[in-house]
C-alpha cells in the first residue's frame, strides 16, 4: 500500500469552521466583535487625521525667489507673499471663484520650470505663478495669471488690510489716505465724474497699488476690471462673468520704490493765482465787461499777475461772437472783436471739452457732411447699415463725444482748439469732460481700442501737443505726458468731501505722478455745510499756498474782512517766490528718479507704523 504524506499543521481555521464558529457565537460577543472594528476604524482615522496636521504645514511654498516667495495657505485658501530670510509676510491674498477648501498639492504642473507654478481647479479655473525680470535693481517680481476655465466663473482675489495700509488705485469722493478706510462695492475700475456717480471711482484711475510693506499691485491694462474697497478689511480685483472667458493677470513686486516714468514733464509750474469768472454770462459783450470789471478789481488789490479762467459756456459765448472765419475778417466789425489787453497784464484761460450738443451747429453740420461717425464715438449696427453716434449727456445736456480713434477727428479738434486759442488771446486751455467710458455707461461693449480708460490716453497724448500749458481734467496711464490735471471740485465745508479731503488728494494724486495739479479753488467749488465761513476759507488758502496752483471762486474781497485779502496777497508772493522754486527742484528729481514732488510723511519714517495713516500733513521733497 502506498502511504500518503502527512500534512504539516498551518495554524489557519478553514473557511467552513470560521463560519460555523462565528454562527455559534453569542449576539453580545457578536457586539463585541463589531464595536472593537468600529474603534479599530476610528483610531486610524484619527491617527491619520493627526499625522496630517503634524507633519504637515499649514503653509506650503509654491515658488521661491531669491528675496521673497509665494506660498500657499490651506485653511484660508489664500495665497501668502513673504520676504526671505526673514519670513515676515508682506501680502496675504484670499482667493476666490476657485474652492479655497482644495489646497494645490505639490505636485506641480509646471515642475520643468523653476521659475513657474501652475495649478488648475477642475473645470473651475487655472492659476499660473512666474517670476518676472526685475524692473529695477534690488527688486523681486510674480507674476498672478488666472485663466478661467467656464464663463460664468467670476475671479477674485482680495488682498488683505490687516495690519498693511493700502494707497494708489482710483481717486473716490471724500478721498482717504490710505484706502483703508474707504467704502466702494465692486464696480468697473474706470474713471468717472463724481457729479453723474458720488459712488464710482474719481477722474484717476491708475491699475497701481502700494502696500506699507513695500509691496506693489500692478494690473495689467487691457484687463476687464472690477475692484471693490471693502473698509479696514481687503479690496478685491475681480473679472467680469459674461460669455467670454476674461483672465485676470497682475504683478507683485517686492521692494519696488512708488515711482513713475521718467519722462520729459512740466519744466515750471503755475506762478500765477487763478481767478475763475463767475460774473454775467448771457451774451459775449456781458462777458467782455464782467472781466474787465474783475481785471479793474484785482489790480487795485494788486492782484494783477494773474489768470482769468472762463468756464466752458463763457467759452463758447465769446467763440461764437469773436471766432469769425478768415474768409470773413474784413467784413466783421473790428469794435466787436476780443482784445486781450483788455484784462493785461492778466491772462486768459479758457474751457473746452470733448461733447458737442446734438443742437449745436457743431453737430448738425457733422450730420451734413456725413461725417458723424468718424467725427464722433458710434455704435455700429449689427446687420449692416449707418452707424449711430453714441449719445450721452454733458453738463445736463444730451451730446455726441469726439471720436479719439479717427485720426481725422483728432486733427480737426485739435485745429479747431488752437483756432480759439489764437483768436481769443488765451494762455492757458482746460479740457474737462476727458474722464468716463461712455460705452459702459451705456451697457454697451467698448471697441478693443477704448477699453477700460484709453480714452483718456489717447486724448491726453493729442492735447499734450498743445503745449505745457494745458490742462486735463482725468489720468490714465497719462502721468509722463507734459500737462496739468485738475482735480475734482470739493464741498464748502470741513469734511472729507470739502478741506479734509484735500491733502489725501494730493498725496493720492503725487504718489501716481501727478505731481502738476490744480486744487479745487480755496474755499471749495460745490455747496456746502458752512458757506462763506472766514476760517474754512483762511484754512484752505493757507494749503494751497504750498501746492502748484493757487485758485479762486470766490475773491477775498467778496467773504471776508480786510485782513483776509492782506493774508491773500502775502500767502500769493510766498508760493510764487517759495513755493514754486522748490516744486521746480524737486520735479527734476521726479524725473531722474520717479520719487513724488509732494511726499508722505512714511517717506522719511518708512518703519513708523504711525506715519503709514496721518493724512494731515505732506512733504514738499524732503525738505519741508
Amino acid at each position: 500500500d502506498r502511504t500518503m504524506p502527512l500534512s504539516r499543521p498551518t495554524g489557519q481555521i478553514s473557511e467552513a469552521a470560521w463560519t460555523s464558529g462565528f454562527r455559534e457565537m453569542t449576539e453580545p460577543l457578536k457586539g463585541a466583535v463589531g464595536c472593537l472594528g468600529v474603534a479599530v476604524f476610528f483610531a486610524m482615522t484619527i491617527g491619520i487625521i493627526s499625522w496630517q496636521a503634524l507633519e504637515q504645514s499649514p503653509e506650503e511654498w509654491v515658488l521661491r525667489g531669491r528675496s521673497s516667495g509665494m506660498l500657499w495657505e490651506r485653511q484660508r485658501g489664500a495665497l501668502l507673499l513673504r520676504a526671505l530670510p526673514t519670513g515676515r509676510k508682506v501680502v496675504a491674498i484670499m482667493v476666490g471663484g476657485v474652492p479655497a477648501a482644495e489646497p494645490p498639492p505639490p505636485r506641480d504642473s509646471c515642475w520643468h520650470d523653476g521659475g513657474q507654478f501652475c495649478y488648475a481647479w477642475e473645470e473651475d479655473a487655472e492659476l499660473r505663478l512666474s517670476l518676472e525680470p526685475p524692473p529695477a535693481p534690488g527688486t523681486e517680481c510674480f507674476s498672478v495669471h488666472w485663466t478661467p476655465l467656464r464663463p460664468d466663473v467670476m475671479l477674485k482675489d482680495c488682498f488683505s488690510m490687516a495690519n498693511i495700509s493700502w494707497y494708489g488705485g482710483a481717486s473716490v469722493h471724500s478721498q482717504r489716505w490710505p484706502l483703508n478706510s474707504a467704502e466702494s462695492h465692486a464696480q468697473p475700475f474706470v474713471s468717472g465724474d463724481f457729479s453723474k456717480n458720488p459712488a464710482g471711482y474719481g477722474p484717476v484711475v491708475e491699475r497701481y497699488f502700494l502696500a506699507s510693506t513695500g509691496v506693489t499691485v500692478t494690473v495689467a491694462p487691457d484687463v476687464p476690471l472690477f475692484v471693490s474697497l471693502e473698509s479696514d478689511r481687503h479690496f478685491c480685483l475681480g473679472t467680469p462673468a459674461g460669455r467670454a472667458v476674461t483672465s485676470l493677470r497682475y504683478l507683485l513686486c517686492v521692494n519696488l520704490v512708488p515711482a513713475q516714468s521718467a519722462t520729459p514733464g512740466l519744466s515750471a509750474s503755475l506762478r500765477s493765482p487763478i481767478w475763475r469768472y463767475y460774473g454775467p454770462a448771457g451774451s459775449a459783450a456781458k462777458i467782455k465787461r464782467g472781466l474787465r470789471a474783475l481785471a479793474r478789481r484785482l489790480k487795485r488789490h494788486r492782484l494783477q499777475e494773474g489768470i482769468l479762467a472762463l468756464g466752458e459756456h463763457c467759452t463758447a459765448t465769446l467763440a461764437a461772437a469773436y471766432h469769425v472765419p478768415v474768409e470773413q475778417r474784413r467784413r466783421h466789425d473790428s469794435a466787436r472783436a476780443w482784445d486781450p489787453s483788455l484784462i493785461s497784464p492778466l491772462r486768459l484761460s479758457i474751457t473746452l471739452s470733448p461733447y458737442a450738443s446734438i443742437a449745436s451747429p457743431l453737430f448738425l453740420r457733422s450730420l451734413q457732411d456725413g461725417e458723424a461717425a468718424s467725427y464722433w464715438l458710434s455704435l455700429q449696427p449689427r446687420f449692416g447699415g449707418c452707424s449711430v453716434p453714441l449719445l450721452t449727456t454733458w453738463r445736463g445736456q444730451l451730446c455726441a463725444r469726439l471720436n479719439v480713434t479717427s485720426e481725422a477727428a483728432l486733427t480737426w479738434y485739435l485745429a479747431r482748439a488752437r483756432g480759439l486759442r489764437q483768436a481769443l488771446g488765451a494762455t492757458y486751455m482746460v479740457f474737462e469732460g476727458a474722464e468716463g467710458n461712455a460705452f459702459l455707461e451705456q451697457a454697451v461693449p467698448p471697441p478693443a481700442e477704448l477699453v477700460c480708460d484709453q480714452y483718456i490716453g489717447v486724448l491726453a497724448e493729442a492735447l499734450a501737443t498743445l503745449g505745457n500749458s494745458t490742462v486735463i481734467s482725468a489720468g490714465a496711464r497719462s502721468s509722463h505726458l507734459p500737462l496739468f490735471i485738475q482735480m475734482s471740485p470739493l464741498r464748502s465745508d470741513w469734511s472729507h468731501a470739502g478741506l479734509k479731503g484735500v491733502v489725501p488728494s494730493v498725496l493720492h494724486y503725487s504718489l501716481l505722478g501727478y505731481n502738476f495739479f490744480i486744487p479745487d479753488a480755496v474755499g471749495g467749488s460745490l455747496d456746502g455745510d458752512t458757506p462763506g465761513d472766514p476760517e474754512l476759507y483762511v484754512r484752505w488758502l493757507q494749503i494751497v499756498t504750498f501746492l502748484p496752483a493757487m485758485t479762486f471762486s470766490m475773491p477775498p474781497w467778496l467773504c471776508c474782512d480786510a485782513w483776509v485779502l492782506n493774508l491773500t496777497w502775502q500767502c500769493i508772493q510766498r508760493h510764487r517766490d517759495f513755493v514754486v522754486p522748490l516744486i521746480i527742484k524737486y520735479s527734476e528729481e521726479w524725473l531722474r528718479l520717479g520719487y513724488p514732488i509732494f511726499r508722505p510723511v512714511w517717506w522719511l519714517s518708512p518703519t513708523d507704523p504711525t506715519a503709514f495713516t496721518i493724512e494731515d500733513e505732506f512733504l514738499i521733497g524732503d525738505e519741508v
